[in-house]
């Protein structure tokens, strides 16, 4: 699972310097599908891993408002500002965590228990998801997307057979 995560963080870094090479107009227009624009679903995504790992540690979750962070600047900004947080309950994970009880009350009432480990497979592919629109958005504009390939990234450290 900490590989996941940190192969999100590297896919949206890497989709942070293809948004550089974008003009603004582009990141901003509104698209079919998704959330909105490009640097909305950028911000969605860092919005939501947050907000999901604030509720798993019983902290409040408060809603940042795009309007605030229409630029790929305060973007990257947020997401420095949120990702500490997130990255040290990440690297903090154990195995035994993973069939904590989140309880949420839904609007109507009703009480909903879902397991952590549930919830952190849910934010990984939540976000490759997302990344799968911004592919589709960045062909649309004719520009390559970023590589979704997990593999290349260095993410597992490699053993040296001795056979």
């Amino acid at each position: 699972m900490k590989t996941f995560f940190a192969y999100n963080w590297q896919v949206r870094e890497d989709w942070y310097r293809w948004c550089e090479e974008v003009e603004e107009e582009d990141l901003l227009r509104t698209r079919t599908g998704g959330v909105g624009s490009i640097l909305e679903t950028l911000f969605h995504i860092i919005d939501v891993e947050w907000s999901w790992i604030r509720m798993l540690q019983g902290k409040p979750d408060f809603q940042e408002n795009f309007e605030d962070f229409k630029s790929l600047q305060r973007i990257r900004e947020l997401d420095a500002q949120f990702k500490p947080e997130v990255e040290a309950f990440v690297r903090n994970w154990e195995e035994s965590m993973e069939h904590n009880l989140l309880q949420e009350t839904m609007p109507d009432g009703r009480i909903v228990a879902d397991a952590w480990g549930e919830v952190m497979r849910h934010i990984i592919a939540h976000e490759i998801h997302h990344i799968g629109q911004l592919s589709v958005w960045a062909r649309e504009i004719g520009k390559k997307p970023v590589s979704a390939n997990v593999i290349g990234r260095e993410l597992i450290t490699h053993r040296v057979n001795d056979n």
